[in-house]
């Protein structure tokens, strides 16, 4: 489906488009529907994921979850 429209482009977005249509020798549309994907398929990068933790002031060894299990909850937890 096509969508026929007018569209006012700033001059740094004609020049991109008449740069695109020089290069690959195709009509307006064709080169604002590609300058327009490119934009559409590029994510902004992703901030470094950093693993924030607190200490609660409790250990306890995790090898052996039952009895982990029974220290936090008590005999009663399970």
């Amino acid at each position: 489906m096509s969508i026929r429209t007018t569209v006012t482009l700033q001059k740094d977005v004609a020049a991109a488009v008449r740069r695109l249509q020089r290069e690959r020798a195709v009509g307006v549309s064709e080169a604002i529907n590609a300058l327009v994907r490119a934009g559409l398929s590029r994510r902004p990068p992703r901030a470094e994921f950093e693993q924030r933790s607190a200490g609660i002031g409790l250990r306890i060894d995790v090898t052996n979850v039952a009895e982990a299990l029974e220290v936090l909850d008590g005999p009663r937890g399970r």
